[in-house]
């Protein structure tokens, strides 16, 4: 048995005499006739009953907690795609009180796979995201905002996880074949994009995350991390923690479409509303937004089906707003049944929809424009939500380096026994 094993087996056999006879009267004599180990050797590992017990607490922390992991790539300013897909439901999580842990990252390292040649795109756009971050509520001493790329222990991480995972399963993922197909890679795929499903799992395994919310179109690079931590757990033992997949509660939040009804939000296509974006920009991109092309008329009636405004309708607005800004209407049902049957014309159900917009974003506008006149504050959040995301990155690596028994120089044990072997 090694080290590991050993001290392993030792902090187990603790918590079982501490749930039965209590803390105070469980002795270290009691625990080394509990594991057969002799009490000297019981004192190599644990120099006294305080350290044994902190190590017992941290087990069980790690055992017993419940963590997010959830971030965003920093290629350009937030937008209400991100705000109803996660942002907002992560602000709710963190002030739910129900999470031990939550860690928000800006996903530089990944961002850099299809921006190799823009380094600065990503540099200046981390900044951004950490301002939509906190504007929209999220608040560094409930979580901890940090940066992908300064956490070293990730990138070795992936390194070991490409050893469980085939190219012709990555090949599968329907997410990466997607992706590949928008940024036309085709045949020039840069490696680092190809694996970017193993250095997810790294990231969200880093920080022992159980909970991972994520949009419907996410799924199967979570159902690949949790192949990795199975594949990993069989061959090296129980180490790595298995996420679960956290979606949002509305179909509507599931992806929002671009203001044109495109599939994806996009900056390229011009198709987003931003968080910070001015009144009358949202607006404009309002009054433009694409609905029923056979709603010729306001008597005609009209389709909801892919119509973009009911979508957003959908994701946004509550019975308040029916109050304030409608009030011929009870809730969105009655407004869609009119309009189903003829009779409301797009122009009133665009404005209705920008006055909604126009509630929910001026606060979001408003703090962000405070945040931004202290950047060097945002810039210390990051630097120490990175210091605090390491320590507990490094904890996973050494549990992931002893699994994988190539820990060579914090296992006493082995070089006990092979100095006995080589005398």
């Amino acid at each position: 048995m090694n080290h590991t094993d050993r001290k392993a087996e030792i902090i187990d056999a603790s918590i079982t005499l501490f749930c039965e006879k209590g803390l105070d009267l469980t002795s270290m004599q009691d625990i080394a006739a509990a594991t057969g180990i002799s009490k000297a050797t019981l004192y190599f590992y644990f120099d006294s009953k305080a350290a044994l017990i902190q190590e017992v607490y941290q087990h069980c922390y790690i055992i017993m907690s419940k963590i997010i992991l959830t971030g965003d790539r920093p290629t350009g300013k937030l937008h209400v795609g991100h705000y109803v897909g996660s942002l907002r439901r992560r602000v709710e999580l963190q002030n739910s009180g129900e999470y031990d842990k939550i860690f928000i990252m800006i996903a530089d390292a990944q961002a850099l796979t299809d921006n190799a040649d823009n380094p600065e795109k990503v540099r200046q756009n981390v900044v951004e995201v950490a301002l939509d971050y906190m504007a929209c509520g999220l608040d560094p001493k409930k979580s901890t905002l940090f940066i992908q790329s300064q956490i070293p222990q990730l990138c070795e991480l992936s390194f070991y996880y490409m050893n469980l995972v085939t190219v012709s399963r990555l090949q599968r993922n329907p997410t990466v074949k997607a992706e590949i197909q928008m940024r036309n890679f085709e045949a020039s795929i840069p490696v680092g994009f190809f694996t970017y499903p193993i250095s997810q799992a790294a990231d969200i395994t880093a920080f022992r995350a159980t909970t991972v919310p994520v949009g419907e179109d996410q799924m199967p690079m979570i159902e690949q991390t949790r192949e990795i931590v199975h594949k990993f757990n069989t061959v090296y033992g129980e180490t790595l923690v298995e996420p679960q997949v956290l979606l949002p509660e509305n179909q509507a939040c599931m992806r929002l479409p671009g203001t044109d009804g495109k599939a994806k939000m996009s900056k390229s296509l011009g198709n987003c509303i931003y968080l910070s974006e001015e009144p009358e920009e949202i607006k404009k991109k309002v009054m433009s937004m694409f609905t029923d092309p056979n709603h010729l008329r306001v008597e005609d009636p009209g389709s909801l089906e892919g119509n973009t405004v009911f979508t957003y309708l959908d994701a946004f607005c509550r019975e308040e707003h029916f109050e304030r800004y409608l009030p011929d209407y009870a809730n969105l049902d009655e407004l869609k049944a009119h309009y189903q049957r003829g009779g409301l014309g797009d122009v009133k159900v665009k404005k209705f929809l920008n006055n909604v917009l126009q509630e929910v974003l001026e606060p979001i506008r408003s703090r962000r424009k405070e945040l931004q006149k202290d950047i060097p504050y945002i810039y210390e959040v990051l630097k120490k939500g990175s210091q605090e995301a390491e320590k507990t990155a490094a904890q996973t690596l050494d549990a992931v380096r002893s699994a994988m028994k190539i820990n060579y120089f914090a296992d006493a044990e082995l070089i006990r026994e092979q100095s006995e072997k080589f005398k």
